[in-house]
């Protein structure tokens, strides 16, 4: 299984991007898909999960609300909406899966950088 992630680019504060995560070469078994983002110097931080069923979304404190996360079954892809962005969500976004849960985020692709200008 690999991931792609795409839809990073430059947006003013209030603007909206949508991200996908695009997974390929047979899915299965995938338990469930996080989206996370790291700002350069800083840690890697939880932003979104969702089961690989479209189900039990699940937010980091204080973004739900401005993001949602959602699962397209037809295309095998994981979406996160961001609405309202803020020059602080400027970060490298990443989608992972996991295989179990619970369980570690064992498979992740390549970033996709966001830039909110103020």
């Amino acid at each position: 299984v690999q991931l792609q992630a795409s839809g990073g680019g430059l947006v003013q504060t209030g603007d909206s991007l949508r991200l996908s995560c695009v997974a390929s070469g047979r899915p299965f078994g995938i338990y469930s898909v996080g989206w996370f983002r790291q700002v350069p110097g800083k840690e890697r931080e939880f932003v979104a999960s969702i089961a690989w069923s479209g189900r039990n979304p699940y937010y980091s404190d204080g973004l739900e609300g401005r993001f949602t996360i959602s699962r397209d079954n037809v295309m095998d892809t994981v979406y996160l909406q961001m609405n309202s962005l803020k020059p602080e969500d400027t970060a490298v976004y990443y989608c992972a899966a996991k295989r179990r849960s619970p369980g570690r985020y064992e498979i992740w692709g390549q970033g996709t950088l966001v830039t909110v200008s103020s």
